[in-house]
């Protein structure tokens, strides 16, 4: 997983009965037949003409039943079932069948936060109050599972189950219906994919991995609760960052899918994801929260192989808006996933929280780093050196950074250990374990500019960068004794400019259509405190400090949940559209956002899409620029796909001859034109959903070297005109080539400001 705070689980295996029934010679794999949307309403209709398919191919009805793991039949039609290849590639000609495809593996994309969102529990104006926190909304997490006995998940003050709630409790290991209540009303899990990716059943033995939807890794419990984990007094993470905690909607109810293990290689598989999204449609959830990926290359949208594409436009079709992190990759450019226009696709941030830790020297000079580590101090001065003084083979620089092993057990015995990280692939736990096993006491680890904090467990482990570090180093160098004391963690707030880009948040362009501006929307993803599985021999807290656009991607969730409880109507485009173009793109100090690469820079849209969401203004955004699922139709059509391809994936018999749009006018809230040529024009239209009588007029922020030309520059509300197109002109100046610039399209009245993010690469003709 992607998260910052490695807690690794050790698996044996065992066998379950599961698996007995499937011959060990048998050459096959999970394939899914994908068929697009379901052409009956009747789902068992829809699964009897799967096994009928499947039946034909496989020439008898218990080879079908044998072969068939899931059928997919609410959301859209199809199902996994094992085949050989040759078996795949003759059930690919049958008629009605879109793509058939290889299953894959995903990953995860790993209480102050809300506050710092302007969402405070005590204010009688802010959305949490206007939306009364979320309640009757439904928010769907497809992770892996949740821990139901958390405090967060408590049902105190919830109301009733929403009618129009189909799901259940689906009990298993060490969980059953009485886990679920009014805040954690379903739960399902689905395993049959990565059983058979890995071709090895799971330890059932030791609670390490759990057969039912009951969380073993944590990062679905704390992504559960960032998104509506309720009121929680007194929440904290090893003393640090206490107070109350709540998720971002925490009237809102929650439901679990999970499809995440951790056994074998790990992931979730693209059956069990295709399931998961099938059953949401079918159970009634408002919003999805998925904080899971692929892996650059990215599969186009059109493709089955891009399972949460697939699936998401299946529940955006169905009225769910769908959020997804934006992934762990950054801080290079074109490492965003999750890519689909359909997509909320979320940016990691960093908030006003910090946890600064002394560390004094000999000659009683103070420098300053990081840490979460408030146990195992012996709070007074202990020897410290340098790691590469003590390597264990003077021929290679591997202690520099304190590999395992690199380390003579005999010279850092009862020392604290000064570490260099060589490259950004080398972290802080690892070093841990590396200084413990040759008996250190402490770790001051300095590393690139990178975001989050871990635990080490072991010993009192402090992150610095290279300037501290090398002050820290020149000190050992000159001190003939060097002595250190380690101080404890504290927690401060609002001392810090905030919010920051993560570094390790995805970067746009989309690497698959860059013409679709991703990220959309960036929200906090450093640090947050959140329920999280019992752990260690004492158990903990039930809280834990993850990172990652996996946590942000949870905040977007609970933000929706807001927003669909006060405008129940609003389509997910819409909703998208408010987060946008009411974001921020300034900081704590009024400053411009900054984004955290190897070199700090001003964050652009490929950072933070329309800014840093703020909920208050989205509640109230004047104009949104809406999308039906027919617009999405048509822009397939005009990035390419055939009409094959296209109907495949919506049923919606598509002619991409007749109705191709061109893709620069899909009516996103935010203009991208990767290859302008002297001069484009591109078409939006926005819906008023403020005052019936409104006037909004342009303010341009052209990008360097570019001209823009809005017609009309006035745009003019009354009961009869409530949608009005309008049309934006770029032309080049001949001066800038190469590099993408960057501006905004803004829309003013007295009372909105509604901003486009803008992105324009001119080149040579």
């Amino acid at each position: 997983m992607d998260t910052k705070l490695n807690l690794f689980v050790v698996l044996t295996l065992v066998s379950i009965q599961f698996l007995s029934t499937f011959p060990k010679a048998a050459i096959s794999n999970v394939h899914i037949v994908y068929m697009g949307e379901k052409e009956n309403e009747d789902p068992t209709v829809t699964k009897m003409f799967h096994s009928k398919m499947l039946s034909d191919l496989l020439g008898s009805k218990e080879a079908a039943k044998s072969s068939m793991l899931y059928s997919y039949k609410h959301g859209f039609s199809g199902f996994a079932a094992r085949l050989t290849d040759s078996q795949a590639k003759e059930i690919e000609a049958f008629p009605g069948v879109v793509q058939v495809i290889p299953n894959q593996v995903h990953k995860f994309h790993t209480t102050r936060s809300w506050d710092f969102m302007g969402l405070n529990d005590h204010s009688t104006t802010n959305l949490l109050t206007k939306s009364n926190m979320g309640e009757g909304i439904i928010i769907g997490v497809i992770d892996s599972g949740v821990w139901p006995e958390s405090e967060s998940f408590n049902d105190r003050g919830m109301n009733l189950i929403p009618s129009h709630w189909k799901g259940i409790c689906q009990e298993g290991q060490l969980f059953n219906s009485s886990n679920c209540n009014k805040k954690l009303i379903g739960a399902r899990w689905f395993v049959k994919g990565i059983l058979d990716q890995n071709q090895t059943p799971i330890n059932i033995s030791n609670g390490k991995d759990i057969l039912s939807a009951r969380d073993s890794s944590g990062h679905g419990t704390h992504t559960a609760s960032i998104a509506a984990g309720n009121f929680v007094v007194n929440a904290n993470y090893e003393g640090l960052a206490a107070g109350l905690a709540r998720g971002g909607a925490p009237r809102a109810h929650l439901a679990v899918y999970k499809v995440c293990w951790s056994f074998g290689h790990g992931g979730c598989t693209d059956a069990d994801l295709l399931k998961a999204f099938d059953k949401a449609i079918q159970d009634g959830v408002d919003i999805l929260s998925v904080s899971i990926g692929l892996s650059i290359p990215l599969f186009s949208y059109a493709d089955q192989r891009n399972s949460i594409a697939i699936g998401s436009f299946h529940a955006t079709a169905k009225g769910i808006t769908v959020a997804c992190s934006a992934g762990n990759d950054g801080p290079t450019a074109m490492t965003v996933e999750n890519t689909a226009p359909w997509i909320i696709t979320v940016a990691a941030t960093t908030i006003d929280r910090a946890f600064p830790t002394a560390i004094t020297l000999g000659n009683n000079h103070t420098l300053w780093g990081q840490s979460v580590d408030t146990r195992m101090h012996n709070h007074g001065f202990t020897g410290i050196t340098f790691s590469d003084r003590i390597a264990l083979n003077d021929s290679d620089d591997s202690a520099l950074g304190c590999k395992r092993g690199s380390l003579n057990a005999t010279l850092a015995a009862g020392q604290i250990i000064l570490c260099f990280s060589q490259s950004s692939t080398q972290n802080i736990f690892s070093a841990a374990i590396s200084v413990a096993e040759a008996g250190g006491v402490g770790l001051i680890f300095a590393q690139y500019r990178s975001d989050g904090l871990e635990s080490c467990h072991y010993i009192p482990c402090i992150k610095v960068d290279y300037e501290v570090g090398t002050q820290i180093l020149s000190y050992i160098r000159k001190a003939r004794y060097p002595i250190a004391k380690l101080g404890i963690p504290k927690t401060i707030i609002g001392k810090w400019v905030s919010p920051k880009v993560a570094d390790f948040s995805g970067r746009g362009p989309s690497s698959i259509s860059p013409i679709v501006l991703k990220p959309d929307i960036a929200a906090p993803g450093v640090d947050i405190i959140a329920a999280y599985i019992p752990f260690g021999a004492k158990k903990s807290s039930g809280f834990a400090l993850l990172s990652g656009t996996s946590m942000s991607c949870p905040h977007i969730a609970g933000v929706t949940a807001l927003i669909k409880s006060v405008h129940k109507n609003w389509s997910p485009a819409a909703i998208r559209s408010a987060l946008v173009t009411t974001a921020s793109q300034k900081g704590t100090d009024r400053s411009n956002i900054a984004e955290e690469g190897s070199t700090p820079k001003v964050a652009d849209p490929f950072d933070i899409g329309g800014g840093v969401v703020n909920p208050n203004r989205a509640i109230d955004p004047g104009l949104i620029y809406d999308i039906e699922t027919n617009d999405y139709v048509n822009f397939l059509c005009g990035t390419g796909f055939s009409s094959k391809s296209v109907s495949g994936l919506t049923q919606t018999k598509a002619n991409c001859t007749k109705n191709r749009l061109n893709e620069l006018n899909l009516n996103l809230p935010s203009i991208t034109i990767p290859y302008l040529k002297r001069k484009v024009t591109v078409s939006r239209k926005v819906t008023n959903v403020g005052p019936v009588e409104s006037i909004y007029k342009a303010v341009v922020e052209a990008p360097q070297g570019i001209k823009m030309k809005v017609e009309p520059q006035i745009l003019r509300f009354n009961k009869t005109t409530q949608i009005v197109p309008f049309k934006v002109t770029f032309f080049t100046t001949g001066k800038v080539y190469g590099d993408y610039r960057f501006g905004s399209l803004i829309w003013r009245d007295p009372k909105h400001t509604v901003t486009i993010p803008i992105s324009i690469r001119a080149i040579f003709v």
